[in-house]
């Protein structure tokens, strides 16, 4: 079933690190959906060149240079809308793999700046447009690892832990009012960027990540998820849900075929 078409009240859709991965997968996404998609990211010829794709394909898309985690700058972009209808939080990401006795503190302060802090600055600036459309949906691009730890992943853990609960407590402070917040929880993802950035560019150590699971889930299978949540009846909010290739039981517990 195709999604339905945005109201004109609520059709633009913010995105964050649409740079790469799930980011870019969801703006193509939600824009062959109706929406008028603003791409941010740091990586800003990244964006334009995703902005230039998305509207050769006949659709709209604005590319707008944005570090989350900068206050100011989130405060300063949010003053171009009057009304949004969707965003979608899905800056973020993962440093390193270390045990909680040998952790940087620098990987981890990064993590939670930009998973829990750079989606709090989103939000808090663009609730009120949210609000002001009528039909709004925050979306949440959490992780499982927000709902169970891991042996080296206490960092990452700990900040998608923070990011699950954010959305769980806004859900609860803003009921009442005309705008949903969706938490879509990915397991284990094979994209470009991921695990390489973990892993410090060390890409024999990323391709291990995923050494012997048949068929990781992709960033089109999330961004695909994220689109059909948005895209459900106005009434219907999908509170949390959580997606993981069929090799994948838990966090800890994947079928690899070596």
């Amino acid at each position: 079933m195709a999604p339905a078409a945005p109201p004109a009240a609520s059709r633009i859709a913010v995105v964050t690190g649409a740079s790469s991965g799930i980011g870019a997968a969801t703006a193509r996404g939600l824009a062959q959906a109706g929406y008028r998609v603003v791409l941010t990211a740091r990586r800003k010829d990244r964006i334009e060149a995703l902005a230039e794709e998305i509207e050769a394909a006949g659709h709209s898309a604005t590319a707008f240079q944005l570090d989350v985690t900068d206050r100011a700058a989130v405060d300063e972009f949010a003053t171009a809308f009057k009304t949004i209808g969707v965003l979608v939080n899905n800056a973020g990401g993962a440093l390193g793999a270390d045990p909680v006795a040998t952790g940087d503190p620098a990987h981890w302060r990064t993590m939670y700046e930009t998973n829990v802090i750079g989606t709090l600055n989103l939000t808090q600036a663009l609730l009120p447009k949210l609000v002001a459309s009528g039909d709004g949906t925050v979306v949440v691009v959490s992780s499982t690892a927000g709902l169970g730890t891991y042996e080296g992943g206490a960092g990452y853990v700990a900040a998608k832990h923070g990011e699950h609960v954010l959305a769980e407590t806004l859900r609860l402070e803003i009921v009442g009012q005309p705008v949903r917040v969706i938490e879509i929880a990915p397991g284990m993802v094979k994209t470009d960027e991921f695990a390489l950035t973990r892993f410090g560019g060390d890409a024999d150590r990323a391709e291990k990540v995923y050494a012997g699971v048949a068929e990781p889930l992709t960033a089109e299978d999330v961004a695909e998820t994220i689109t059909w949540a948005v895209t459900r009846p106005s009434h219907v909010n999908v509170d949390l849900l959580v997606l993981r290739p069929r090799a994948q039981a838990s966090n800890t517990k994947v079928h690899r075929e070596l």
